[in-house]
């Protein structure tokens, strides 16, 4: 018999979405699963982007220039500008979501065997596509007593080696909802130039910033044009993960010309994701404003009722739209399977993702939970209230 691949052997599965068989069984047990396990946001995408799809009249969809159409790149580079990142159309390229774009820059910037510095917990996929492109992540822990603020930056340097190109960042983080503040940026900043490093900086959650906090951007801090890559998607930012369009963007020519080699590979990003996402910049301010309301009223709803439980913590989110919540469980896979295989509340119980998996160090979140709050409040409030009954029955409770 043939064998597996040995990167396919080490590829992990995602945490997110590997309960799923546990979860369809509990339906066709009759039992109502409450997704809190990934960021589907339940919001309408902008109607001008399904507009737009629905009056294309075009008659072959054809593939668009591998770096995107121009249109399209004209219009999100404005974008960029207004929210104060001054990039051009030629410092970006289209690609298939953001997943495409973190993995055509990891190409790029690194060989097999290369270290990338991530501080964890970090987007479960960081972990596959590392494994994809062959590079090792060196995690640098962040914890949840301190909210999961940047750690120090001599945390950072003392893991920095010969073999280090790269670090990488979420803004606002998921798992966590931790946003940045510009002196921890600028620290990270400095190490990069010092070091003469890449920084891949995720900030596909823009847009859900809250109680004030504002986004800032790689590409924003001084000295930085020829180190920095961004990382977007229109996924979350309005809610069209479908549409699978995201964007590289980098001021740097050399690498540019680079991940077009591997764009022009793939042959081109979605043709009709495009037309959605570039008619979604048209949506008025109030889309937005809209959107960031309701994710803060189920953000405080969610995260009051978690605190409230006994032996459970929860630090507030300051962005994007998860939440890490610590539980008194001995094991959080386990206790995530059980909760689907084993309980039900009233017919109602609750999906959620082992934060295990957004960590790289072993043995780490084996008592947290990632959490998305993408649900209406009334959803929220009774997976709460499920959660609870679940932990008093748990029988791995630790406390």
């Amino acid at each position: 018999m043939p064998q597996i691949s040995n990167v396919g052997l080490a590829m992990p599965s995602s945490p997110i979405r590997k309960l799923m068989p546990f979860a369809n069984a509990a339906k066709k047990a009759g039992k109502r699963v409450i997704h809190l396990n990934i960021g589907q946001p339940d919001v309408s995408s902008p109607d001008v982007a399904v507009r737009a799809l629905k009056d294309d009249a075009r008659t072959v969809i054809e593939y668009s220039p591998s770096e995107g159409y121009e249109s399209y790149r004209e219009a999100l580079s404005i974008y960029y500008k207004n929210a104060s990142i001054n990039v051009e159309v030629d410092d970006l390229i289209v690609t298939t979501g953001g997943s495409e774009a973190l993995i055509f820059g990891l190409l790029s910037c690194m060989d097999p065997g290369d270290e990338i510095i991530i501080p964890e917990p970090f987007y479960a996929n960081y972990n596959g596509f590392a494994k994809m492109v062959g590079v090792n992540i060196i995690p640098v822990t962040a914890y949840i007593d301190d909210g999961f603020a940047l750690p120090p930056i001599e945390d950072f340097e003392a893991k920095i080696t010969s073999k280090t190109k790269a670090i990488l960042i979420c803004n606002p983080g998921n798992p966590t909802g931790k946003v940045y503040n510009s002196e921890a940026l600028d620290a990270l900043a400095k190490l990069v130039l010092k070091h003469d490093l890449y920084i891949l900086s995720d900030e596909v959650y823009r847009e859900f910033c809250y109680d004030g906090s504002q986004p800032k951007s790689v590409l924003e801090l001084e000295g930085l044009a020829q180190n920095a890559i961004m990382i977007d998607s229109v996924s979350k930012r309005f809610s069209m993960c479908g549409a699978r369009v995201g964007a590289l963007v980098t001021k740097n020519a050399a690498l540019r010309e680079t991940i077009m080699k591997f764009a022009m590979a793939r042959l081109s990003p979605p043709t009709l994701g495009q037309i959605a996402s570039e008619a979604a910049l048209k949506a008025p301010a109030s889309y937005f404003e809209d959107v960031r309301s309701c994710y803060v009223k189920r953000r405080d709803v969610l995260v009051e009722g978690l605190n409230n439980i006994p032996g459970a913590m929860c630090p507030m989110p300051g962005g994007a739209f998860y939440a890490v919540c610590k539980l008194p469980i001995d094991n959080s896979d386990t206790f995530c399977q059980w909760i689907l295989e084993k309980f039900d509340l009233n017919g109602d119980t609750v999906m959620m993702a082992p934060a295990s998996g957004f960590y790289s160090t072993e043995g780490a979140g084996y008592n947290e939970v990632r959490i998305a709050y993408v649900l209406d409040l009334p959803l929220l409030e009774r997976a709460i209230v499920c959660l609870k009954a679940a932990l008093e029955l748990y029988p791995g409770r630790t406390t």
